[in-house]
């Protein structure tokens, strides 16, 4: 997904858990037909562990004769991380890749030194109506990976762990939770859960990780007593073991978060850097077409945003 321009997402009421340290609601805008919600970064909170980008898709119905068509677009210095929970989506890249994402399953691109890709309805769907939910994340590389051969990995849905006991149940996208572990390969301690809890039950989030964070998708999560709605990002402070409790309506969550990079990181549309001078050099290299191009999908591209 590409980065739309917009004002940052908004700093919440403060709640009354110690334990909160940032409560954020996401700003929206709409990108290739499709209403997203962005909730990461903000001026307050650039990242939660390696996320220093957290989108919501739809959920939305595009009509018939409507489409998600985000043009060849490039990337440098993260993973773009596309999980989706309805519809499908047609991803072509710079490697060759082509490949159709549905429900459940995990595409993970690595950008390092450059990638360009185009996220796009597949055409069996075209001039259909078409269901859309998911998230799109931007996992920012470490020092030592910023620079690595990009790559693109994908992870059907039955490779994912996945559990229900407890009045909980879910998938664990990338990372470990609660015994389980996903095979999912990153480049930094990362905690990536997609979980719903039953009416009146709970869920954990250990303290295991260095910062953490949860998303509510669906419902009202209860966190020490206090209530919040969906489509809110709710940051931890390290050290304290969360319980989330569901509403009466039962919720439905994402968990994620990892271990700090450690160095700052400059976002500038769809490329992150540790360097300022690297972001001018692929600003530089997009705007002379230095970048290579996607198979199959050469003929569009999304320019360079003057500002």
């Amino acid at each position: 997904m590409s980065f739309f321009p917009g004002p940052d997402p908004l700093a919440g009421d403060a709640p009354a858990c110690d334990a909160i340290e940032h409560l954020i609601i996401p700003r929206t805008s709409d990108i290739g037909n499709l209403e997203v919600r962005r909730a990461l970064p903000t001026a307050k909170r650039r990242l939660v562990g390696p996320f220093i980008f957290f989108d919501r898709m739809g959920p939305a119905l595009l009509k018939a004769g409507e489409a998600l068509d985000v043009r060849p677009h490039p990337h440098i210095g993260l993973s773009t991380v596309t999980y989706l929970f309805d519809g499908e989506i047609k991803h072509r890249d710079s490697l060759g890749t082509e490949m159709v994402i549905e429900p459940g399953d995990l595409n993970l691109m690595t950008a390092g030194r450059g990638i360009v890709h185009s996220e796009r309805s597949p055409e069996n769907l075209r001039g259909l109506p078409q269901s859309i939910s998911g998230l799109q994340t931007w996992l920012a590389l470490p020092d030592q990976y910023e620079e690595i051969d990009p790559i693109f990995t994908h992870t059907e849905k039955r490779d994912l762990p996945s559990f229900n006991y407890g009045g909980m149940e879910g998938r664990v996208v990338i990372g470990g939770f609660e015994g389980m572990r996903s095979p999912v390969s990153v480049f930094s301690d990362t905690i990536y859960v997609d979980l719903k809890i039953e009416p009146g039950k709970s869920a954990p989030f250990a303290a295991d990780w260095e910062e953490r964070a949860l998303y509510i998708l669906e419902g009202e999560a209860i966190i020490a007593g206090d209530h919040f709605s969906d489509n809110q990002l709710l940051v931890f402070r390290a050290g304290d073991r969360i319980t989330v409790t569901a509403g009466a309506k039962g919720c439905h969550v994402m968990l994620f978060g990892g271990a700090a990079l450690g160095s700052a990181r400059h976002i500038w549309w769809n490329f992150v850097s540790s360097s300022k001078e690297r972001i001018e050099q692929a600003k530089e290299e997009w705007r002379t077409g230095r970048f290579d191009i996607v198979p199959g999908d050469s003929q569009e591209f999304i320019p360079l945003p003057e500002r």
